[in-house]
């Protein structure tokens, strides 16, 4: 009866613990979230180089060479003038050709820095060096929308970061708890084996690899857990959460199973601990 009733005390706190697993799961896939939303945002951002009427074949493809060899340049679009001038009529219904006679609209290049070159500086710098070419007459890109992006990320990162040591806390102190309630049914156990002269580390031994393995089980059956959530959300719903590269798999792994093997290892040492130094007396005052 009380071996089958610690059975269902080991059950209902693997489940508990591999809940709150999912937790932590879910604060690294916010993190990834926000990081990969930040860099999207950032890539974004728009740079056009307007060429010169005088631009040839040649120069447009030495400026992409230029772009092609740098870091700064995740991606680029030739526009030609008359690509130019068709979408001017798309978006304002009117000709400029009709009444001017000539096309004024010229051919430029719409340039998409990396994340790591959008930051106000180096977007000042990659326009200074664009428009320091002969071909090309001038560099637009929405400096206010750059500043005002770069101080929102820093306060925003800042935000989620506090948030996400919150949860963080939040959990392991559930865990703890969990594996504490899971222990106190064996008190008497723990103080029987002190009584007859097991030292404290075979005293906490059992205890300790017990949990960690129902830490590393809650942690696997977290893991199913949340590809199930994510499965569901990026191709049921639509809705990218972040890139599924094995760096991100690997990141979120690492920290729900790295979790559940040091929480439930450190909250078995202090709870077996407690009850290791606790007198008989004291154990029926619980």
């Amino acid at each position: 009866m009380r071996k089958h009733r610690f059975r269902n005390s080991y059950v209902t706190s693997a489940i508990s613990v591999s809940l709150v697993l999912c937790l932590i799961g879910l604060e690294g896939i916010l993190l990834l979230s926000a990081d990969s939303l930040i860099t999207r945002m950032r890539e974004n951002i728009t740079m056009t180089a307007v060429l010169t009427n005088e631009a040839d074949s040649a120069q447009c493809a030495q400026l992409e060479a230029k772009l092609n060899a740098g870091n700064h340049c995740s991606s680029y679009t030739y526009v030609s003038a008359s690509d130019a001038l068709d979408e001017h009529i798309r978006s304002l219904g009117e000709d400029p050709s009709a009444f001017l006679g000539f096309n004024p609209l010229s051919a430029s290049y719409e340039i998409h820095p990396t994340d790591a070159y959008s930051n106000p500086d180096s977007l000042a710098l990659m326009a200074q060096e664009l428009e320091a070419l002969p071909y090309v007459s001038e560099v637009i890109y929405p400096r206010d929308l750059a500043d005002l992006m770069s101080s929102n990320v820093h306060e925003f990162s800042l935000i989620l970061l506090v948030v996400a040591l919150a949860l963080l806390l939040v959990s392991m102190v559930l865990i703890v708890n969990t594996i504490r309630l899971q222990i106190y049914s064996q008190r008497f156990l723990i103080n029987t084996m002190t009584l007859v002269g097991a030292t404290s580390w075979v005293t906490r031994r059992p205890f300790v690899m017990r949990n960690m393995l129902m830490g590393f089980i809650a942690g696997l059956v977290a893991l199913a857990i949340l590809s199930g959530v994510v499965y569901y959300v990026e191709y049921r719903m639509g809705l990218m959460l972040f890139a599924l590269t094995w760096q991100n798999i690997a990141f979120v792994s690492a920290i729900v199973l790295c979790s559940g093997l040091l929480i439930t290892l450190f909250a078995s040492l202090i709870a077996t601990g407690r009850y290791i130094r606790m007198d008989n007396n004291s154990l029926y005052e619980i």
